[in-house]
Order: structure tokens, then sequence, then C-alpha cells
């Protein structure tokens, strides 16, 4: 059976004697953890020795006890206390990550180095210039994303939740009251709500009641009043109400832990302010909680508590039916009790129940429990799910493996100077970041600094760094911006496309023209295909109106230099005359799998302008110097050429060999987003297919991308084709 946690309050008081708290840790540990946290202990004791923490003045080394005392109670592995004892060691030494690596492994250096981190950067953003509610609200959620999308391990996360909650009980012995709203306000926008996430839900009650006190001092005394009033009145209420419950569940055989539930008085403030109710009218102020082994008992006593007195309609939830979103599962009910008195009963498992505490922290509970396979895997897919991660869990060998994993990998979170979080696409660059805050900074954007470092334009961002903006006075984005593909975000590239299509259309063309003559240059000399073809290849009816494109943006230079190797002149070669081939006695066929008939012998190519593949209907045309050029039979280029010298052409068919492959493009048209390509990509990946080219082109949230695969039959033209238009956004896909 799951053992019920105990009140935080009780760990930190074990905690005010450190040699005690220690003495109490030690029991029931391997002799290996215990020789690591004695080592991590003595560490902190010599390290800490003098030292306090910067804004609360609290003594160090008693505070990472304290926060270790809150770990130990979570129940997770002894290295993840040992690191929370150390946590604070980079306050103290500029070489803690590799000193702690040669006195306590990597493990607990690398856990110690990402705390922290997390504290520099959530310290910085703390700083944030926004002011309004809204704005708060949203900084808040951003900076909440960020931290948790930084992390590699959650206990580092968990850690610092741990160093925030020991603060918080400290808060109150700091004299400056600005210090302590500031503190008290981060725990209650950032913290506080990261508990929540990750379900640990005593420390998440614990940071809300302390922030509470300190923002919102004279509600929290009348609540606290209200409580302690009616203290000795409550109490034989529950007890009554116990003695009942225990009674009913003997006789029915269920087997069950049966206890009153603690009120937490900023979630008393919460419900009164959310419903208009007055203190008396609160329903759960007095509450029950049943604990049962099965599902099953969870419906049976709900059944026996509403024969014992009579439900409030409207007041009944089944999270076990409909968890919450964090996967919380319970029955919730509010009856009229006796004295007639309104009494909430939660009723639940006891794995439940040790989720609804311990939240994230007890999946390593399960592992150290030796839990079979399906229900660890079963948990860990939650918590990704929970974390909003984009990968399915593969790693069934250690749980530290499975939860470090890049969080949220679509999305990078970085920091304005004034400590604002801005959330990007991931490879996004400092020009994603200076559109994503204002279009004007956008466009006289020069030169960018990452930490104070001057980098490239180019320089992909990552989370947790501080982005400031170069600019000059006047001027606009270069189009080079987009052909070179420093650009990841639609809002960026929507900006600067308006800009450039805004200007004047010389100089849109000017700058496509020199773009194209810059692609033009790339050619072999002495071959350069015809200008119109090219232009009229690319969907433009005019040398002029293709630079244009290009200027704006419109058109890609990928694009431009295909279709210019597209249109290559063929190098002189000896003409091949029909007449060479039209006396052979039998049917011949290449690598290219092509039957020829009355041939043998003859060097084959597959077009290009058409990509036959089987089972298409085929016709042969017989090139001056590249043998016989292979057309599917409606090919638009064939016509032309049949109508030109209807004498070349040639039946052909397939004779197919083992092993041959055809290259084909298919179109697909879709609603633009990020990571598309991607998952487009990953489609073609799993069905095996080997992808050749890639043309991708955007338009007002509108996507056209060409792709080029190699497949051996039809039946994978076909799926395929079926595959990709099942992907979210797609509306069209088919074979050109």
């Amino acid at each position: 059976m799951v053992s019920v946690a105990r009140p935080l309050a009780d760990s930190l008081a074990d905690a005010a004697d450190p040699n005690a708290w220690l003495a109490g840790a030690r029991a029931g540990l391997p002799a290996e953890d215990l020789a690591q946290l004695e080592r991590a202990f003595s560490l902190a004791r010599e390290q800490y020795a003098g030292r306090k923490l910067g804004h609360t003045d609290e003594e160090m080394f008693s505070h990472a006890v304290h926060a270790a005392a809150i770990i130990a109670d979570l129940n997770l592995p002894s290295v993840t206390t040992a690191a929370t004892l150390l946590a604070g060691l980079p306050l103290c030494r500029d070489d803690a990550h590799a000193w702690l690596t040669e006195k306590m492994g990597k493990e607990v250096a690398d856990l110690v180095e990402g705390v922290a981190r997390l504290g520099r950067i959530a310290e910085f953003a703390g700083q944030s210039d926004a002011v309004t509610p809204e704005a708060r609200a949203q900084q808040a959620e951003a900076m909440r994303k960020m931290l948790l999308a930084m992390v590699a391990d959650i206990r580092i996360v968990l850690i610092k939740l741990a160093w925030r909650t020991q603060t918080m009980h400290w808060l109150a012995k700091v004299p400056d009251e600005q210090v302590r709203r500031r503190i008290a306000r981060e725990t209650q926008e950032i913290f506080a709500p990261l508990a929540n996430r990750l379900g640990v839900w005593q420390i998440k009650w614990e940071l809300e009641d302390l922030a509470f006190r300190h923002l919102e001092p004279d509600n929290y005394k009348k609540i606290a009043k209200l409580l302690d009033e009616r203290r000795v009145e409550r109490l034989q209420f529950i007890e009554d109400v116990l003695s009942t419950l225990r009674s009913e569940l003997a006789q029915a055989g269920v087997r069950a832990d049966v206890a009153g539930r603690a009120k937490h008085i900023y979630s008393i403030w919460k419900k009164m302010r959310k419903k208009h109710l007055d203190f008396s009218e609160l329903y759960d102020i007095r509450a029950v909680r049943v604990l049962v082994d099965k599902v099953s008992d969870c419906y049976a006593v709900l059944g026996m508590v509403h024969s014992l007195w009579q439900p409030i309609p409207g007041e009944f939830d089944d999270y076990i039916a409909h968890p919450k979103a964090n996967d919380y599962k319970s029955l919730h009910t509010a009856v009229i009790g006796p004295q007639d008195k309104v009494l909430e009963v939660q009723i639940r498992t006891f794995d439940m129940h040790e989720h609804a505490e311990f939240g994230v922290a007890a999946h390593w509970r399960y592992k150290e429990g030796g839990r079979g396979d399906g229900e660890y895997e079963e948990k860990i897919a939650w918590l990704r799910q929970l974390l909003d991660w984009r990968e399915e869990v593969s790693d069934r060998q250690g749980l530290a493996s499975a939860f470090q994993t890049a969080l949220f990998s679509d999305t990078i979170y970085v920091l304005t100077p004034q400590g604002r979080v801005v959330s990007l696409p991931q490879g996004a660059t400092p020009i994603d970041f200076a559109y994503a805050l204002h279009s004007d900074l956008g466009h006289r954007c020069r030169g960018a600094k990452i930490d104070g470092t001057i980098v490239p334009l180019s320089t992909p961002l990552e989370n947790g760094q501080r982005i400031e903006i170069m600019t000059v006075k006047e001027g606009g984005p270069s189009i080079n911006w987009l052909h070179e593909g420093w650009v990841k975000s639609h809002r960026a590239i929507t900006k600067i496309r308006q800009y450039i299509r805004q200007q004047n259309a010389h100089v849109a063309i000017d700058a496509g023209r020199v773009a194209f003559e810059k692609e033009l240059a790339k050619l072999p000399p002495g071959q350069q295909p015809n200008l119109e073809q090219v232009a009229e290849k690319l969907g433009h009816a005019r040398i002029e109106d293709m630079y244009a494109a290009i200027g704006h943006g419109e058109l890609g230079m990928r694009a431009v230099h295909h279709a210019l190797l597209a249109l290559l002149p063929p190098e002189p070669a000896p003409e091949l005359e029909p007449e060479d081939i039209v006396h052979k006695s039998r049917a011949g066929h290449d690598a290219s799998g092509i039957l020829i008939e009355g041939v043998d012998n003859l060097m084959t190519v597959l077009a290009k302008c058409c990509k036959p593949a089987p089972p298409d209907p085929v016709v042969g045309f017989v090139t001056r110097g590249r043998g016989v050029s292979i057309h599917r039979a409606n090919c638009v280029t064939l016509k032309r050429l049949s109508a030109e010298a209807p004498e070349r052409l040639i039946s052909v068919d397939w004779g197919l060999q083992e092993g041959s492959v055809f290259a084909i493009d298919i179109e697909v048209m879709a609603r633009d987003r990020s990571g598309l390509l991607r998952d487009i990509s990953d489609v073609l990946s799993r069905e095996k297919l080997n992808v050749t080219a890639v043309h991708t082109q955007s338009r007002d949230a509108h996507a056209r991308m060409c792709f080029t695969i190699e497949v051996r039959q039809v039946a994978d033209i076909q799926r395929v084709l079926a595959r990709v238009g099942d992907v979210n956004g797609v509306q069209e896909v088919r074979r050109i």
C-alpha cells in the first residue's frame, strides 16, 4: 500500500537540527546511497560555512538542509537529495561543476549546474517591465514554459521548487517589504503554477499559501482567523463523520484509509472570490478523504456516502472517468452531512493519491519500486503529454534517460534586455526575434548581441539567451535574408515580403535580377539556358515577372537553381540517326527498366519533364546524342517533340529488373504552419522512400511543396499520396 504523504511542515521541523535530520534520512538507505548522502552533507557544511543567501540573509547550510528535507520527503532517489544539498555551490565557487564532478560524480554536478542556470534566468526574467495584469500573466506563462524547455531533467525543476519553498518559509524574517512582495509575486506567478503543472500538490499548496500571506496579508489573516475560530467545532464534526464512515466501510468489507482533509487558505480565498461566496457558504471547509485499493471500491464508497447523506445537486465531479489536464483522478462529492452541515468527500485509490501528492516525483518511485514496463510507460506517456512534449517515449531502459529529452522541440524561449520572454520557432535567428518585437525593429535590424557578444544575423538562437538588436535609423530588410534562409518565423517572412512588395516595382526587379545573375554564374562556363524558357518553367510569362517574383521573395533561389539545371543545353555529341537502329532483330532492355521493341543495347534516359514510372504508358523519342528519351504518353513536351519530328518516336515498354527505382514528383498544397515540412518528411522517411529534391514556396499562409522521390512500384505512389494527405494541414496532394 502507498503511504500517505505527511505535511511539509513535519519535514521542515525535522530539518531544524541538521544532524538529527541526517540521522533520520539514513534510515533504510543502501550503503552506496548512504555514503553519497553523507558526503554531500559534509561538503555542503564545509562549503557553505559562514555564507548567507543574498536577498533573504538566511544561512546557506540551513537553507540547503531544509530544501533537501522537502526533496527527501518526495521519496526521490538519494542522488537528488544530494544534489539539493549542494545546489547553492555555484554561488560559492566558479569551478563548481568540475569540482562537483570530481567529488560527487557527473550526475550530481549536472543537476546542480541546471539549478544554477535556471535560477539565473528566473531572476533575470523577474525583472520584466510588464505592468498590466494581462501582460504579467502572459509573461509568467511564457516564463514557465521557458524554464521547462531549458531543463534536460525534470528533477532540476523539483530541486528549484524545494529551494523556493524554503525561501518562502524564511521570508517573514526579511525586513524589506518590497523584497518580500517581489519574491512572493514571483512565487505566485511562476513557481506555484510550475508545481501545479508537475502535479506536486504538497509544494503547490505550500507556495500558494505562503505567497498569499505576503501579497494579501489582511485577507490571509481574516481567513486564518475564521478557520481558527471554528477549529474545535470543525474537528469534532469531522471526527463524527469519520466514525460513521469507518463503521459503514467495515460492515461492507471495504479496506480503506479515512481522514480529515486540510484546507488551504489561498484555495479558500480563490473560491470565495470566484463564486462570490461568504466563508460560511463554502462546501469544502469541512472535508474528508477516503483512500481505497481499487477503482471499483471508489464507486462503492461513493454509493455508501450518498446513502448516508443527501448529495447536493451539481456538486459531484468524476475525475476518474474524466481526469484533469494534469491527470489528477478522484471522485468529489458534496453532501448535507450531520447537523445539516455541508461536507465535501474525496474518494480515490492509494495510487491516485500518491500521484496527486507527488506528481512527477512519483515516477522515480515507480521505477525504484520495480513496477512493470506497461505501467511505467503509461505514466511516462502522461508526463510527456502534461509537459506538451512532442515525441513519443522510446527508451524503456532507464527513467533518467526517458526524462532527458528536448522539451517543446518546436519552440525556443529567449529574453529581451528588459527580461521579457519571447517564444520563437526552433532555428530562429536575431531577425525573427526583432520582427517578433516590432516590424519596424525588424526592418532596421542590422546586427545583434547574444548575452552581450556581437553575432551574425544568421546565428540560430537557443533557449534562455538574452538578445539585443542593433539598428540603423532608416532602412529596410534585405531580400537576401529570405534567399539565404536566415528567417524561420512566418511573421518575419510575411513582414519582409510585405515591405519589399510595397517598394517600387523596378527596385524588386533589380534585386531579383542581381540574385538571378548570381545563381546563373554558378553554371558551367559556356552553358546558359534560354532565359524565356527558364521564366516559363517557373510559371512566369516574362523574364521581368520572374525577376520581380525573386525580388519580392515569392520565388526561392532553390527553385531557380533546379530550373536552370533542367534547361541546360545538351553537350555536343555524335547524332544518333533512326536508321542506325531500325534493323536490329531482337528486343532488349537496359538498367532503367525499359524494354525497346526490336532494339538491344541502346541507352535510355527517363525524361525529367514528366518523370515516368511503372505502370505509366510510355513512348520513346530518339534524341541526338543521348539515346532514347522515355516520356509518359501524355507528356506535353513529348507532344511538342512528336509534332516537330514524328519519325523519332519509338515503341517502348517497361521491362523491369530487380532493384529498379524511378524518380517521381509529388505536389503538396497545404496551410502553412511551423513543422509542416518536418511532418511530411517524417511520413516519407517512415515509408522508406528516398527524397532527392524538395522545393517549397509559402505565400499568404499557404504552402506549395514539391518532392522528388524514388519509388519501385505503383503501389508506392498510391500509398505515399494517401499517407501525406493525412498530415495535419495538407489540403491536396498529387503526382505531377
